[in-house]
């Protein structure tokens, strides 16, 4: 009988994976309204003057590889991030690392890294379902599960045996054992719910079920592999308290 975990009801993302833009406004002033005023005496300097604003914060680093224009889709409150990176658009295998970013802001080689594949004809910007290319950007990665027992992974963990991936993968070798362990990449689903689940929030079109799971020696339809230590390293690893993201995509795009 499979063990199934219960698991929290969907969870409210707090964080949106955009930059706020900051709008600034000007002010029209008559011609005697912009004659400025006379100069009043000189005053003796205040000697008790108030606490001034303490400067705001800056923006969190990014991790290393990762350039301005994807780090603007890190959330801030962000603090842990699984790079993968391919060398081109259409290349199959990639490198995964993961970052940890510490009370400083900056951002450490926490794991890895790790060879991995991706899909069988590369990335892709605009993912549609067949197209055999790994979605490009930054996901939330929230729920994992498997057909496997859970290793102690800390984000909730679907023991199902509906896991299940037979046939052969893209170079005749065999799939078995693929699902084992996945963790659900936040594409086109609903997050918060067992990867499992099969609602596609931009419709079926666009593809779904994109994981990052157990590798079978080749490339993938859409998701992400790396070997089965590995993902267990990982399982335990990744803490919904730092709200952990996967980066991916070729290197030069993601450096942007």
């Amino acid at each position: 009988m499979p063990v199934r975990k219960v698991r929290p009801g969907p969870r409210v993302l707090t964080a949106a994976l955009c930059a706020t833009l900051a709008v600034i406004g000007y002010m029209t002033v008559s011609p005697e309204e912009a004659t400025p005023p006379a100069a009043p005496a000189p005053r003796a300097a205040a000697k008790n003057a108030g606490p001034q604003a303490a400067p705001l914060p800056a923006a969190p680093a990014a991790p290393p590889g990762v350039g301005p224009v994807t780090r603007t889709q890190i959330p801030d409150s962000t603090s842990q991030a699984l790079v993968v990176t391919g060398k081109t658009r259409d290349t199959n295998v990639a490198t995964a690392v993961l970052y940890e970013r510490d009370g400083t802001g900056k951002w450490r080689q926490a794991a890895g890294p790790w060879t991995a594949h991706n899909a069988l004809r590369g990335w892709t910007t605009h993912h549609v379902a067949g197209d055999l290319r790994t979605p490009i950007g930054v996901f939330r990665i929230g729920d994992a599960g498997g057909r496997l027992p859970d290793p102690g992974a800390l984000l909730p963990y679907d023991q199902d045996e509906e896991f299940v991936s037979p046939g052969t993968g893209f170079l005749g070798e065999p799939l078995e054992g693929s699902f084992d362990y996945v963790v659900a990449i936040d594409y086109n689903r609903l997050p918060g719910t067992t990867p499992l689940n099969k609602e596609r929030p931009l419709g079926p079109e666009r593809g779904g079920g994109v994981w990052v799971h157990v590798d079978h020696g080749g490339p993938t339809q859409a998701c992400v592999s790396l070997p089965a230590d590995v993902m267990r390293q990982l399982l335990r690893a990744l803490n919904p308290v730092r709200e952990p993201v996967i980066v991916m995509g070729p290197a030069d795009e993601i450096a942007r």
